[in-house]
């Protein structure tokens, strides 16, 4: 019989390098949200995927930047919590924006926080976005810089270059029995997964007027005796006037992201849902210690 195999996998890079879209690709079902808003990935989500006899699970790090805020040194901090447990670390780059400060941090950051004997492996993503001249011209800056044991040209979006990877993962990680059950593809809460995803909608629809003010939680969650689930959410904002905003004229607003939101559950877990949304004012949860817990993040680690 087969040996198996099963490790984890810390994708790292500055905010909005594509390692959602790239989790969500590899895992085949989305776990970790996309948005066009930086650093919406807050909690270090696992994703787990099935290569032939290897369990690769992926941590999705919260986007690596200048922390400035509780709430952004508690994520960053995940980040490298991350990446440091991990058996795998790759790096994403865009690669119309190539080796920027932001990259050059990391780069520093991996050198003095990541074991020598770690593998680090560098994927360059967007690739549809330049000409091949730059890519290269680009793979051996980046490999210059930084001693990666192998360089993957992506799309993570697109797909090119994802099954490669994927299948390189498997080929390296550790021997020994998988991690997960087979059926289990993240191992966050579905509560958590559910709050997330009207979290996504929220943050589309609201992107300029309320940024990162704003968080959800999943308060109840009833099985019902049809096969449906009734999903109670709190949306957290810090503020009465954010309140009037995410409510919208006559509620239109909340009542468009219920729907959407509703819509993609119901897709997720592949029967009826019926999601009620309040939205209530908390000045303080930017820096209450429960909310981070929920998040999966450590609020000491934002002192």
């Amino acid at each position: 019989m087969a040996e198996t195999k099963a490790g984890f996998v810390a994708l790292i890079g500055e905010p909005n390098a594509g390692k959602s879209t790239l989790l969500n690709r590899m895992v085949g079902a989305k776990v970790s949200i996309v948005t066009h808003k930086v650093q919406t990935t807050r909690a270090r989500i696992r994703g787990v995927a099935i290569e032939g006899d290897a369990q690769i699970v992926f941590v999705d790090t919260p986007g690596l930047f200048r922390p400035r805020r509780r709430l952004d040194r508690a994520m960053v901090a995940a980040a490298w919590g991350g990446a440091a447990d991990a058996d795998i670390v790759v790096l994403l780059v865009e690669a119309h924006r190539g080796l920027t400060d932001g990259v050059e941090k990391i780069l520093e950051a991996l050198r003095e926080r990541v074991a020598p004997n770690r593998k680090v492996a560098l994927a360059i993503n967007k690739i549809d976005r330049v000409k091949s001249e730059v890519l290269l011209a680009l793979s051996q800056q980046m490999n210059e810089a930084f001693p990666f044991v192998r360089t993957f040209m992506i799309s993570a979006e697109k797909g090119y270059g994802v099954d490669d990877l994927r299948g390189w993962l498997a080929e390296e990680l550790p021997e020994g029995p998988w991690l997960y059950p087979e059926d289990q593809i993240a191992d966050l809460p579905m509560r958590m997964i559910a709050a997330e995803m009207t979290r996504e909608k929220l943050t589309l629809r609201l992107h300029q007027e309320l940024p990162y003010q704003l968080t959800v939680e999943t308060e109840n969650w009833e099985e019902r005796k049809d096969g449906s689930a009734r999903i109670d959410q709190v949306v957290y904002v810090v503020r009465d006037g954010h309140k009037g905003i995410v409510l919208g004229h006559k509620g239109e607003t909340i009542k468009a992201v219920s729907k959407a939101a509703r819509e993609e559950l119901e897709a997720f877990l592949g029967r009826k849902v019926h999601l009620f949304l309040q939205v209530k004012v908390r000045p303080g949860w930017l820096d209450e210690a429960e909310r981070y817990g929920e998040m999966g993040l450590d609020f000491r680690d934002g002192d």
